[in-house]
């Protein structure tokens, strides 16, 4: 994989916003994460695919808990449509850092109690909702917010590509899938470098290294599964192998941690977390896998 000055000018734009500021999502509007993937004819700064999947990296990376993925869905769910007054009423102002999620139906909405512009989707018509009774739904993983939302009143935008907008999320999440599988891994390897047994650090024993060789391979076929994710098909396949590679390195951080990694101080246990709830976000990787088969090459 190749990125351009420009995007490894993001990462790092990305990166060093979290690393600096105890409320990260007012930086990264800032620096115009919510902007990305908006047309500039709607106040953004028209990028693409890749650099929506930067920015998720990042945010895996850290187990951000910022509501990118529901305002990336509610964006692309409204550039998907042919409504133009939607458009140009909604757009600015997500760019803008105005928080969007998007309700599917029979799922859990991303972020959907804190959005401040609330879209459903019902058959192929995209609702814009007008008021919803929502409730903040407690999950095994407390860096993602999920909310059931019941809709009062909505008003219909326009006819949605569904597929489109469930592509699209499918390699952002694996992005970021991809990116908190690198970082669980890095602590891991450092674990290992610190940890005496014998008179030595377990990270110097053979069998350990090629455990950790292995899972370094399994992130970065991750990686590029992810960045590959361009079609219905590959965005299938990045979201079946980016959820097993980091539910597979989860489980050996918790192992080669031993104990500590189940304490609540330590972070291993939020990595091992945010795994297995990503994996079932957007469909399970079973449910994508038939649908690699149903799909043209």
């Amino acid at each position: 994989m190749s990125f351009t000055e420009e995007q490894e000018a993001l990462r790092a734009s990305v990166r060093t916003a979290l690393e600096r500021n105890p409320e990260p999502w007012q930086a990264l509007c800032q620096i115009g994460v919510t902007a990305l993937a908006i047309p500039e004819e709607y106040g953004g700064l028209g990028a693409g695919l890749t650099e929506l999947q930067i920015v998720a990296e990042e945010l895996g990376r850290v187990l951000a808990d910022v509501p990118f993925l529901s305002t990336v869905l509610a964006t692309q769910a409204l550039l998907s449509t042919e409504d133009e007054t939607a458009r140009k009423r909604l757009l600015p102002r997500l760019a803008e850092g105005i928080t969007g999620a998007l309700a599917l139906t029979g799922e859990y909405v991303v972020d959907g109690d804190t959005a401040e512009i609330l879209l459903a989707v019902k058959g192929n018509t995209l609702y814009e909702v007008d008021s919803a009774h929502t409730r903040h739904t407690p999950t095994m993983d407390e860096t993602r917010r999920l909310a059931s939302v019941e809709i009062v009143d909505a008003h219909p935008v326009g006819e949605v590509n569904l597929n489109q907008v469930r592509d699209v999320a499918l390699a952002v999440l694996a992005a970021e899938q991809a990116g908190a599988a690198a970082r669980a891994l890095h602590i891991t390897v450092e674990f290992c470098k610190r940890r005496k047994q014998f008179g030595r650090a377990i990270g110097g024993f053979q069998a350990l290294k090629h455990r950790m060789a292995d899972l370094y391979v399994l992130i970065e076929t991750a990686r590029s599964a992810a960045y590959a994710a361009t079609s219905e098909r590959m965005a299938a396949i990045a979201k079946v192998y980016c959820s097993e590679a980091f539910c597979a390195v989860a489980a050996e951080m918790i192992q080669l941690h031993g104990g500590i990694a189940i304490t609540w101080e330590h972070e291993a246990h939020r990595y091992f977390k945010r795994a297995h709830l990503s994996a079932q976000l957007f469909g399970s990787p079973r449910e994508h896998l038939a649908r690699v088969g149903q799909t043209p090459a």
